[in-house]
């Protein structure tokens, strides 16, 4: 019995970092717009400004976005056809795993209940990037990506973390991309 326990608890650790680790995507667009005129973007800086996280961190962001414009096939201009904003939502998760295991009558808490089990308490940060594409002459939104994953505060981790979000948000751009 001890051997499944020690087993399992590693085992379900493990699940709950595997399954965290995986950034979930959505987007949503204007029906209407004709996203092949669009060729050109810059930052709209009153939006990223209200965006909820640290200027470093808006730096990351930024800058990840940028690459992933112009890996694309944009152009940053003075002039542009997009303008882009961010924002971002966190929330703690907190999980709380009950591991009963042991010898006696029945599960839980029971009166003729021996068993050593013990708890395992973990949370994570999960966060949330949002990026909109703006019809810089409308002003309309036309495009939006959302991002969702866990976070870290390794900064080597987070530094690859932001990138990746924003390449996995990034690469449904234009609508109709993701479809193989």
């Amino acid at each position: 019995m001890m051997k499944i326990k020690n087993f399992l608890a590693p085992l379900a650790f493990l699940l709950v970092l595997t399954s965290c680790s995986s950034i979930r995507v959505a987007t949503d667009y204007d029906r209407e717009a004709n996203f092949n005129e669009y060729q050109s973007f810059a930052f709209y800086k009153p939006g990223i400004d209200k965006a909820d996280v640290s200027d470093l961190d808006k730096k990351r962001i930024l800058r990840a976005i940028e690459s992933e414009m112009i890996a694309k096939g944009f152009t940053k201009s003075e002039n542009p056809d997009l303008l882009v904003s961010i924002f971002t939502k966190t929330k703690e998760n907190i999980n709380i795993y009950q591991n009963n295991f042991g010898w006696g009558y029945g599960w839980g808490w029971n009166p003729w209940y021996w068993g050593n089990g013990y708890n395992t308490v973990s949370s994570t940060t999960e966060g949330t990037l949002y990026i909109d594409f703006i019809d810089a002459k409308s002003m309309e939104l036309v495009w939006q990506g959302m991002g969702s994953g866990a976070l870290t505060m390794d900064m080597k981790n987070k530094i690859e973390r932001i990138h990746e979000m924003v390449q996995k948000i990034i690469e449904r751009y234009p609508p109709g991309s993701d479809k193989k």
